[in-house]
């Protein structure tokens, strides 16, 4: 195996793209200011021996957000179990990124083999403003125009199961190679998007020896917004036969929620003996050297991605309640939030009370959340959503302020939520819920209970991962 087919940083923009071989400059570091002191360093993997698994991922930095996060967590930390992880991932000049946060970079273990391969990028075809592009586990695109319409009945319809497949045959090739020169005997393919499975798939009929795991951090066929993508009925058969190809293909699953283990199930009930439930969570290095402070004005914010599925109503109208009752109070948004529900906020809410924050590097996100009285989780408004579990939660139990969480009271969320005394819970329209619940945060009656959610921790949840792949030996 060369050396120089092995980054763990992404490739400089200012050179000439060489597949496997990305050259790897330096990522600047956050400025360190007195509320966002510099990131403690992150400890190379330890050279004690191990035995190598093979994660098969299209999200990695300089990408950001929580798909990314989980493995690269898992990377981190999966050393002291005994298990190498290797990464096989898009390259960057590739790659279709919905966001990037190149201070992701700095979180990659200084030893970690990162292979990166070339992909078609198939979006060009049909979705040329990056607006339209979902993230995994999330759809942004709520254009109802004609051409969007048509633009996401190509997607549904043309590129089954997602247009990320035009990394597969490249994956692929390297993935053959990477198993025969490290003699890898465990891959992991996580998704979305789901087409990777794909690849641990005929990878698994290559090398029947393997064992595979499909690590599946969202719905299939089943996600909420499936049916934005108009997909006919030959489109949706031909999608759930890949989903079911991989329930029945893999030696082991892992899902994030109890809720969407059930409903994989429902679909091949055969996989239910091979599920593991492993949340998302939270890495307490991240937050060393950052301040948690009490805000003198009463401060509630959100942070990620809106969509139009997220319904504010009843947030906004407690709020403006509330504002009414001269209640000091500045509720923030960080991220994107489509035109529409923006406008609808700044009609309701007094100017002074309402801030928009772009779309924040990880580090400056958590210290927005440690700025804060309450954080402000919601599950979007759809059929099946009480198995969604935001990545976000584990920082805002990390955290430790108080979480309104807007969405079914019955939720997996909702259960974390009151398991830890974290906060409450309320449907999208209690406006009296939820403004009870501010006002008991503001006056101290509610407190945020002392328990640590070390189940949460990243450290923690790659033992479980861990434990999967001692499991299939």
């Amino acid at each position: 195996m060369r050396s120089s087919d092995i980054s763990n940083k992404a490739p400089d923009h200012s050179k000439a793209s060489t597949i496997d071989t990305p050259s790897t400059p330096s990522t600047p570091s956050i400025p360190s200011t007195p509320s966002t002191p510099s990131k403690p360093s992150i400890p190379s993997i330890p050279s004690t021996p191990s035995t190598p698994v093979l994660i098969i991922t299209y999200y990695w930095p300089p990408s950001g957000g929580a798909g990314v996060q989980r493995w690269l967590k898992f990377s981190k930390y999966l050393p002291e179990t005994g298990w190498e992880p290797v990464i096989l991932t898009v390259d960057t000049e590739y790659a279709v990124y919905p966001f990037i946060d190149s201070s992701l970079n700095e979180d990659v273990p200084a030893n970690l083999k990162v292979y990166r391969t070339k992909a078609l990028n198939w979006f060009r075809i049909y979705a040329k403003d990056k607006s339209r592009i979902p993230s995994a586990g999330f759809a942004r695109n709520d254009d109802k125009t004609l051409k969007g319409r048509i633009s996401r009945f190509i997607r549904g319809n043309f590129f089954i199961p997602d247009p990320r497949r035009g990394w597969n045959r490249y994956a692929f090739k390297k993935a053959s190679a990477i198993i025969k020169d490290l003699e890898i005997k465990h891959i992991i393919t996580t998704g979305p998007p789901h087409s990777t499975h794909l690849i641990g798939r005929i990878l698994r009929k290559k090398h029947p020896e393997i064992r595979w795991i499909s690590d599946l951090r969202d719905p299939w066929t089943e996600i909420f917004y499936y049916e934005q993508f108009y997909p006919t009925f030959i489109s949706r058969s031909i999608d759930r036969c890949f989903e079911k190809s991989v329930l029945k293909g893999s030696d082991a699953l892992i899902t994030v929620s109890n809720s969407f283990r059930d409903s994989f199930c429902t679909l091949e009930k055969t996989a239910g003996s091979k599920f593991s439930v492993i949340a998302n969570g939270y890495d307490p290095q991240d937050l060393e050297g950052l301040a948690s402070i009490i805000p003198e004005r009463l401060t509630i914010s959100y942070t990620g991605t809106f969509s139009e599925a997220y319904p504010v109503n009843g947030l906004i109208a407690a709020l403006k309640k509330l504002t009414e009752k001269n209640t000091d109070l500045v509720v923030r948004f960080a991220g994107d939030v489509p035109g529409k529900i923006k406008h609808f906020i700044t009609q309701q809410l007094p100017v002074q009370t309402v801030e928009f924050h772009p779309y924040m590097i990880h580090r400056q996100a958590l210290q927005f959340m440690l700025n804060s009285t309450i954080l402000v989780l919601l599950i979007p408004e759809n059929q099946g959503n009480r198995g969604i579990i935001p990545g976000k939660l584990f920082e805002y139990l990390a955290a430790k302020k108080a979480i309104l969480c807007l969405g079914p009271e019955d939720s997996d969320s909702a259960a974390i939520i009151d398991k830890l005394r974290a906060g409450k819970t309320k449907t999208y329209d209690d406006v009296g819920g939820i403004m009870e619940f501010i006002e008991d945060v503001s006056s101290g009656k509610f407190r945020v209970g002392e328990e640590n959610p070390v189940e949460y921790s990243r450290q923690y949840l790659a033992r479980r991962i861990a434990d999967v792949l001692n499991d299939l030996d």
